[in-house]
């Protein structure tokens, strides 16, 4: 893109005969824009007939021109140029004589005739006010714009900027002015004048001359939406739309239509017979409206002789495809649980279900969800911010086998034996640590030993033997106390206790036992030892109280009938003999020489040949 950059020294102005405006409507595509060339360096020489200056390459002196950057300037001048709002390039660089004139005349062709248009340009004081060269920063810049008819007989409009100041950075500042073309007019001639004084400064640059229509300012109301943009989910359509176009009356003094259509915002085509204020239609797919507007029919067929409004659309929230799997998963019981996951669309949200329509609403917003037991779950996509209905809804399983339940295992083993190791499920597959594939081993030593077992699910558990030799039962001793018996090992370890040699149990403990005399069993669980030991079991009242209630009235050993050489002895704490006797009949009732003894704590001794005494204590209650 090029633009001109002028240094204008002449020494007189004219003054303002008309204001600068903006088109405050609806403005349509350039009909001309000249950007004098994009890039850095030096441009061409302006066609003839453009500017009376004549054209070198760097420093032009006055009359001169150049078309390149602002390095080619003069030095006081901005080296470097920012863009415009519009485009960026060279510049068109003139040092001006002193006189007051025009600068710059062309002829503009392409317009519609009963038509407003703008004209704009951007423009810039190129004297660099800091570099001090000109006393109080310069002779300000000045231009008169100038719009005749192709006869250059008829002037239409002319403005003046006013003064434009010089400063310390470039900038950039854009000037417009509206008129409007004649019945049959489809030219124009644009001139500029400088109106500044001729001395240091007046150096002027411009850039991106644009004509383009002007007209009003026009909205769209509707019956379904007022911002612009209706949203419709696609198992509501088609939707019934009314259109109406609300021109603001700002430029055009009468009013002619034409509605236009698009399926994507940017390709326009006319409606037919569309040509009214209002629209009417029903509509099944996203679609854009807009209406151009004229003030002269036959302008509506070019874009760059109308205005067109901004789009309203009517947009038709597709059903979305039902989500894609990622694939069912099937796992072991003791494997992390992975997410099921699917892919979708763009702005596609995905909601998850246990059943394939209605059921219970699993999860949502997520394109993964991590159930946490077998079945069959249903993902559902939607669109991101509609409550649009949602795709048909994709089945993915997941599947958790078990797997083989086992139970370590601690097992005793006799020195220099054989025993069976056995995996404990059957129909499965085997291999042992030792490679062994079959679903029990032979072992002769002890130690730790594993079997991984393996179901037709391919799930696996491995079971642990721990083979231990098995502990020396022997009996230390039997307790005998309160009708109960408690067999006490020699040595700590997991032995089987008995009390008939037949019946063996994991406790060392035997209640409710009638007293008599009985043989102590132990041995240990692999069976390689077995101890034996006789007792005696006489069970001994904790305490009497002989009040002639018919309970303990008075003191008798249960089991002592066995024992026909046993002899029991009765002390008082002071250790006073109170009572002797033999066998089983045994008996006394708390007195002493037929005095009742006060309640107190007494002491007994229960010999039998061929056992320990066995001592205790008693309590008299009165």
């Amino acid at each position: 893109m090029r633009f001109y950059i002028l240094l204008l020294c002449l020494c007189c102005g004219l003054p303002v005969k008309a204001q600068l405006s903006f088109c405050n409507g609806s403005k349509g595509d350039p009909i001309f824009h000249e950007d004098f060339g994009s890039g850095s360096g030096l441009g061409e020489e302006l066609p003839a007939g453009v500017t009376n200056y004549n054209f070198v390459e760097r420093g032009p002196g006055d009359g001169e021109y150049t078309v390149a950057d602002l390095s080619y300037g003069l030095n006081s001048w901005h080296q470097n140029s920012p863009n415009t709002a519009i485009s960026n390039g060279r510049a068109l660089i003139v040092n001006a004589d002193f006189s007051a004139g025009r600068f710059y005349r062309r002829e503009v062709t392409g317009l519609c005739e009963n038509t407003t248009y703008e004209f704009s340009a951007f423009l810039m004081n190129v004297y660099d006010r800091s570099s001090g060269v000109c006393i109080n920063g310069g002779i300000p810049i000045n231009v008169r714009f100038e719009i005749w008819d192709e006869t250059d007989t008829l002037l239409l409009k002319e403005g003046n900027t006013g003064d434009i100041s010089s400063t310390s950075s470039p900038n950039w500042k854009q000037y417009a002015l509206t008129f409007s073309s004649e019945p049959g007019q489809d030219k124009v001639i644009l001139k500029m004048f400088n109106n500044g004084d001729g001395g240091c400064g007046n150096d002027l640059a411009i850039d991106d001359i644009i004509f383009r229509s002007c007209g009003d300012l026009t909205t769209i109301s509707s019956n379904i939406g007022s911002d612009g943009v209706f949203a419709v989910c696609e198992e509501d359509t088609p939707v019934g739309i009314s259109l109406e176009a609300i021109p603001d009356n700002s430029v055009y003094e009468q009013h002619f239509f034409q509605w236009q259509e698009s399926s994507d915002g940017t390709d326009w085509q006319d409606i037919p017979g569309a040509t009214s204020e209002t629209f009417e239609d029903n509509i099944a797919f996203t679609t854009y409206f807009r209406v151009k507007v004229a003030e002269d029919a036959v302008n509506l067929s070019s874009n760059v002789c109308s205005s067109a409004s901004e789009p309203f659309q009517v947009e038709v929230i597709k059903t979305p495809q039902a989500p894609v799997s990622k694939g069912d998963i099937i796992i072991c019981s003791d494997d992390d649980i992975p997410p099921l996951s699917v892919s979708g669309g763009i702005n596609e949200k995905v909601y998850w279900y246990d059943a394939p329509s209605g059921g219970n609403l699993l999860a949502e917003d997520t394109f993964t969800f991590t159930a946490t037991s077998s079945g069959t779950y249903y993902a559902e996509a939607r669109k991101v911010g509609f409550e649009c209905e949602g795709s048909p809804r994709t089945k993915i399983s997941l599947t958790i086998n078990e797997v083989p339940a086992v139970n370590d295992e601690v097992i005793p083993i006799c020195l220099d034996t054989t025993i069976t190791l056995d995996a404990g499920i059957s129909g499965q597959q085997y291999i042992w640590d030792s490679g062994e594939t079959s679903q029990s081993i032979m072992i002769d030593s002890p130690g730790t030993y594993s079997v991984e077992i393996t179901n037709q699910s391919n799930c696996s558990s491995i079971k642990i033997f721990t083979v231990e030799e098995a502990p020396d039962a022997e009996i230390s001793k039997v307790i005998s106390e309160e009708g109960s018996v408690t067999i006490i090992p020699e040595f700590q370890g997991e032995f089987l206790y008995s009390i008939d040699g037949v019946n063996y149990q994991r406790s060392n403990s035997f209640d409710y036992l009638p007293g008599g005399i009985y043989t102590a069993y132990i041995k240990d669980l692999a069976d390689c030892k077995t101890d034996s030991q006789e007792f005696p079991h006489i069970v001994v009242p904790k305490f009497i109280s002989p009040n002639n209630d018919g309970y303990n009235d008075s003191f008798e050993l249960k089991g002592v009938e066995y024992f026909e050489s046993s002899e029991i002895i009765i002390f008082d704490r002071y250790g006073k003999l109170i009572k002797a006797g033999r066998g089983e009949d045994f008996i006394w009732n708390g007195e002493f020489q037929g005095i009742d003894l006060p309640a107190d704590d007494y002491w007994y001794v229960i010999r039998i040949v061929g056992f320990k005494d066995r001592k205790g204590h008693f309590s008299l209650i009165r």
